[in-house]
């Protein structure tokens, strides 16, 4: 008999809690199968089997505390097996006759009968034994990115997959990108849990092809432990909420090996509310229980139903965290992902590049007047007109003029890139964090196209799937802060560009004409950051009263178009 030890699963990381046991003493296990899952500081992680063999003892029970480097479980692998049925014949002959004969020597709860053998998994090793498991390793999904984090897997193990259908999101410090098939086949697993970090050329997930071999039976078809119309997995499982809640079990969908299908987040948000899962009906694919399932079944009154295996009334430090409501109370959220990224390349942008800051306000009046004018023409061609397309169209004819606002530094900062193209990049406020795709040629493109150009990368951003391309190539920007209310900001420079410029809102106000009449106009305020070690405070300056000169008068943009 070995014990399992648990291991090092994460940098710092020292003890976990147990979420879910996959198994049960007493059932058979082949190598790599999942076998419990654990919830660090960081996230879900999923522990399997080092080798093939039988569970015959859970050390932690199901909410209790694991320590790194302390017992997890043992068990029996098939070569001690094999290893002491051939020093006797005899008794490999009598123990032979049952798979339970050591059953008795484990430690187990005197109302709960041995089970039996559990079924091998679909989507084993053994399962398909004459179809090997190919590896899927992560491809370069983008320029110097070399490692990304899972958001969300879109399959489970053992699922069933068709060519180009779409497995799994990963954040990268850009953008978030969808993997998909390289073949029909069948999930066998999957090896970077969601919210962890994935390496690129690395593993992702293990699939079986479809080709060249029967296909293995479907989850669904999970052959059921005797006398029961339920996977093996579920037969320890549901009894335990039903029993210790008194309430009755919903019906959801089990996935792989018995487990209810839910992210880390919809499990941490269960133990919140001192909900069980399988108290919550899933509407997701096989039964996966969304926050919005969770958030249902709370606004319909139901009631907590607490899972208790495993727990015990004499360690209320470990009860589910009530939701905050009072205060001190501290809510911590670790940064990943695109804020991430952002943290590390603001922080890289205001200390290794000196910023200059210049600031100026804008007569608006009669660019608003002309948008005016173009946006009903352009909502008939399906295109919604903003001031962003003017203001890119004039900063693209100022370019021209002060073309070192549109360049880059080489690295070792010896050199002065002039790029070919205008490609102005716009800040958006996206639900995954700061985003900057920037609209391609603006020098070359119709006021109309560049409208749609930046309605399509808003919309995309938004949303947190803009490709990668859109997010490459930027050669100035723009931050529209005035959108969200906002007078003045100063801009950090987004890196390796040497200009951005953040544009306030738009204010009515009183200023005098040339006959010395006060009039109501329309102010804007902007401020500018140039890189100082190539862009002085006269170049800035005459850049920005020539884009400023365009805004302005726009009509004489027209004298420029080509």
């Amino acid at each position: 008999m070995s014990d399992f030890m648990l291991p090092d699963i994460g940098e710092g990381i020292v003890e976990c809690e147990i979420v879910e046991w996959r198994v049960s003493e007493g059932d058979v296990i082949v190598e790599d199968q999942p076998v419990v899952e654990v919830m660090t500081d960081k996230a879900l992680v999923e522990i399997t089997a080092p080798e093939a063999g039988r569970v015959t003892r859970l050390y932690v029970p199901k909410g209790e505390i694991a320590k790194v480097h302390s017992p997890l479980f043992s068990y029996e692998s098939d070569v001690e097996e094999s290893g002491s049925d051939s020093v006797n014949e005899n008794q490999n002959q009598n123990e032979s006759d049952s798979g339970q004969a050591r059953a008795p020597k484990v430690e187990t709860a005197p109302a709960e009968p041995a089970p039996a053998p559990t079924p091998t998994p679909p989507g084993s090793p053994s399962a398909t034994a004459a179809v090997a498991a190919t590896d899927f390793i992560l491809p370069d999904i983008g320029e110097g990115i070399v490692e990304c984090e899972v958001v969300e897997w879109r399959v489970a193990e053992g699922d069933r997959i068709e060519e180009d259908q779409p497995l799994v999101d990963v954040m990268t410090d850009k953008a978030l990108v969808e993997i998909t098939a390289p073949e029909a086949g069948r999930v066998t697993r999957l090896y970077v849990p969601k919210g962890e970090i994935a390496k690129v050329h690395a593993p992702l997930f293990a699939y079986e092809p479809t080709h060249g071999a029967e296909s293995p039976p479907s989850a669904s078809s999970v052959p059921e432990h005797p006398g029961t119309g339920k996977p093996p997995s579920s037969q320890h499982a549901a009894p335990e909420t039903g029993a210790s809640s008194g309430v009755g079990v919903a019906t959801t969908g089990r996935g792989p090996y018995g487990r209810i299908p839910a992210s880390p987040a919809v499990r941490r948000l269960l133990r919140e509310h001192d909900l069980a899962l399988e108290a919550v009906p899933g509407s997701g694919k096989e039964g996966r229980v969304l926050k919005e399932d969770v958030l249902r079944h709370l606004e319909q009154g139901g009631e907590s139903t607490p899972a208790t295996s495993g727990r015990t009334t004499s360690t209320p430090e470990r009860a589910p965290a009530p939701a905050p409501t009072g205060e001190g109370e501290i809510t911590v959220e670790p940064i990943r992902g695109v804020r991430a990224v952002m943290a590390r390349r603001m922080v890289e942008s205001a200390s290794t590049i000196p910023h200059f800051q210049y600031g100026e306000e804008i007569d608006v009046t009669d660019l608003l007047a002309l948008r005016a004018r173009l946006k009903p023409q352009a909502e008939a061609q399906g295109t919604r007109m903003t001031l962003m397309p003017l203001f890119m169209k004039a900063m693209a004819l100022a370019v021209k003029e002060y073309p070192i606002l549109n360049a880059r530094l080489n690295a070792d900062v010896s050199e002065i890139h002039y790029m070919s193209s205008c490609n102005v990049g716009m800040a958006v406020d996206s639900k995954a964090g700061l985003l900057v795709p920037n609209v391609k040629h603006v020098e070359r493109r119709t006021l109309l196209d560049v409208a749609r150009e930046v309605e399509r990368l808003t919309v995309a951003a938004r949303e947190g799937r803009v490709d990668q391309a859109d997010l490459k190539g930027g050669t100035i920007s723009i931050s529209n802060i005035g959108a969200l209310g906002g007078t003045y900001a100063a801009p950090i420079i987004n890196a390796p560009e040497l200009a951005i410029v953040a544009i306030g809102k738009t204010q009515w106000l009183p200023r005098f004409d040339d006959n010395g009449e006060v009039v109501r106009r329309a102010i804007m305020t902007i401020t500018w950051a140039g890189d100082h070690r190539v862009i002085d405070g006269g170049t800035i300056a005459r850049f920005c009263n020539a884009w400023k000169g365009y805004l302005e008068s726009p009509e004489t943009m027209l004298l420029h178009l080509g």
